[in-house]
């Protein structure tokens, strides 16, 4: 009980340390700065108004500048709408929640009944607002879990805290899928055993994806509905839209954050307006919203005979909106309670339509990566809960560095881990050639991952004379090479700009030669990773690549991001740009091993790793990599590159 206390202080650190980051990033930068980095459209043009779910009024925008730019609304995140007129007054601003967002759209739900007048200004933008509700249901969550002094969320609290043994039944017949490997279907096995929780374990390329749709298959045929979460839209997205394939009835409650055709369907949104009563429903309202105007057309000063004809207008249209209301809820309700899946971010679980709502079972994917207060929200709601996801890769998202200290990085899946035996790794991999595998699986998974035989030897080409192609993994040594790292004022990220080149030399050797010898590699298939720990280094790269002409040509093939933009992702060929080389012997950002093992993970057929090992060698991690490195012949030095 003390850990739960201590985790509810932990998180409050954390909620002020993100608090003091927005004020620094929203209140005390100028509007220019903000839309530079996403956190702020302006100017906006109002596309539509009208009345949406839940009688809600709603808004949608398009940014007229910045188009096509990353930025950092999200679907369920508090936003501001504010006017920037020169006669602007204060309280201009309109707080409202996103509903649903795309690169350069928006659309938004407002808790008033009519827009203000500065609206039609033409001088509207919208700012990020601070996120306090998630924190707020954190909270809840662990004060509920806290409280519970029996029933089943008492017993739950104890098994996952580790001060009961987690149980297990037997069933008549194991599960033998036979599109799935024997790690996979003992995994399915254990889910369908366990009465409070399993882990599905499932390192880089191991079809954790595959097991899970599996595993709620055959989990739905004794159970009419189960509840799938996870951190991210990312993730919940991937999920449906395999379940979705599988022939599973999946309602996804909360509109991604990039809604595309194919997901739109699946949405509790998209589903009510396919419902056979919609029609009748979007004419109440429409009539509801008629009747409404017609009453606002009266002026102030008028007699009682209009007065009473206004009253009977907002009367008449009140009674529309309650019915519609009515309609909406029977609808929602029937589409819920037919859905087998129910599908949403963790937070997204408190959704209002399912607040109440509770599940046997509730599975929580990509769980390395979610805070365990984040956790406990669906957790809450359930009987009983299946864990899938890695530890051994990206950890959540911490931004206090002393929550970080007391453990808030740490997961309740990690955590589980250790306390019980529920888990079961996922072992045989599909995607990396066994050279590139190696290293992690010693390190992170006790050399417990194999190779499946289609991806054991597979190469860019199988002419072995060929270096360039034929080399699954390549170390470039820059040691001795005065390849100093330095530092960005703004940030202080760090970055390499003669590494870089070099990588982006290596790059453009490889890319000409394919097209010169091999260009039926380059299908639509083809596909290239750069990858840097450090911000700045993507940043310099992009950079770069985009001023050579030689480069451009194949940019189609070539994507350039950070670790943590890859998490997810795989591609034939990946290069990592390590950037730390300094006297010191300092490297900083790269003590997060596991972030490196995401980097590993990525490639398919070729890693090229670049680094100065006179500066990594003084971390076992880095000096078991060279190591193993030496192990398997794959050391170059950057002088062979610098003199070619």
């Amino acid at each position: 009980m003390e850990e739960l206390y201590s985790l509810k202080k932990i998180l409050s650190l954390e909620r002020e340390e993100d608090l003091n980051q927005y004020r620094k990033s929203m209140l005390e930068t100028p509007l220019g700065e903000r839309k530079k980095k996403g956190l702020t459209w302006y100017p906006v043009h109002v596309k539509d108004i009208g009345i949406g779910l839940g009688e809600k009024l709603f808004i949608s925008i398009e940014r007229k500048t910045h188009i096509g730019e990353n930025h950092n609304f999200q679907v369920g995140g508090m936003v501001s709408l504010f006017n920037n007129s020169n006669n602007k007054e204060k309280g201009d601003n309109l707080p409202g929640v996103v509903a649903s967002v795309w690169r350069n759209a928006m659309r938004i739900y407002l808790n008033v009944d009519e827009v203000p007048d500065w609206m039609d200004y033409g001088t509207i933008g919208v700012d990020v607002l601070f996120d306090s509700a998630t924190y707020k249901e954190m909270d809840y969550a662990l004060e509920k879990v806290i409280s519970a002094k029996e029933g089943r969320l008492f017993e739950m609290r104890n098994i996952l805290l580790g001060k009961e043994p987690a149980k297990f039944n037997d069933i008549a017949s194991e599960s033998k899928n036979p599109a799935l490997n024997d790690s996979q279907n003992k995994a399915v096995n254990q889910i369908l055993k366990a009465q409070d929780v399993a882990i599905i374990h499932g390192p880089p390329g191991t079809g954790k994806t595959t097991t899970i749709v599996a595993a709620i298959q055959e989990v739905l045929k004794v159970e009419n509905q189960v509840l799938v979460t996870a951190p991210s839209n990312t993730a919940v997205d991937l999920l449906t839209e395999k379940l979705a394939e599988n022939g599973v009835n999946v309602l996804r409650i909360g509109n991604p954050a990039r809604v595309n055709e194919e997901l739109m369907q699946y949405s509790l949104e998209a589903q009510i307006t396919n419902h056979n009563d919609y029609q009748f429903l979007k004419k109440l309202r429409k009539n509801a919203e008629e009747l409404r105007k017609m009453g606002f057309k009266y002026k102030r000063k008028f007699g009682k005979a209009e007065r009473e004809q206004r009253k009977l207008l907002f009367a008449e249209s009140r009674k529309m909106l309650d019915e519609a209301t009515y309609l909406e809820k029977f609808i929602v309700d029937s589409l819920i309670n037919e859905a087998q899946v129910i599908s949403a971010t963790l937070v997204g679980t408190v959704n209002k339509f399912i607040r109440q709502k509770t599940f046997s079972t509730v599975f929580i994917d990509e769980a390395g990566q979610a805070l365990e207060p984040a956790c406990w929200i669906p957790i809450v709601k359930s009987e009983r809960v299946v864990f899938a996801g890695d530890h051994q890769q990206l950890p959540p998202t911490v931004k206090s560095y002393e929550a970080e200290k007391e453990g808030l990085g740490v997961t309740l899946f990690e955590k589980c881990i250790k306390r019980q035996s529920v888990d079961v790794m996922l072992q045989t991999q599909y995607r990396m050639n066994e050279q590139i595998m190696e290293f992690s699986s010693q390190q992170f998974y006790a050399g417990g991952l194999v190779a499946d035989e289609r991806v054991k030897n597979r190469l860019l080409v199988g002419n072995k004379e060929d270096y360039l192609l034929s080399k699954p993994v390549e170390f470039i040594d820059t040691a001795g090479c005065g390849f100093e790292e330095k530092a960005r004022e703004d940030s202080q990220s760090k970055f390499n700009p003669e590494e870089a080149s070099l990588m982006l030399k290596h790059l453009r050797n490889l890319l000409l030669h394919i097209n010169s010898t091999y260009q039926e590699i380059m299908d639509e298939t083809f596909s290239v990773g750069l990858i840097s720990p450090y911000k700045a280094q993507v940043q310099y790269l992009r950079e770069k690549f985009n001023e050579d002409i030689d480069l451009t040509v194949f940019s189609d093939f070539v994507d350039i991001n950070s670790i943590d933009g890859f998490q997810g992702q795989e591609r034939d060929i990946i290069y990592i740009s390590l950037v730390r080389s300094n006297d010191k012997n300092v490297i900083g950002f790269l003590n997060d091993i596991r972030r490196l093992n995401v980097a590993l993970t990525r490639a398919k057929k070729k890693l090229v790793v670049i680094g100065d090992s006179s500066t990594l060698s003084n971390h076992s991690f880095y000096n078991s990599f060279l190591a193993y490195i030496d192990k398997i012949d794959s050391y170059k030095s950057a002088w062979e590159w610098i003199s070619d």
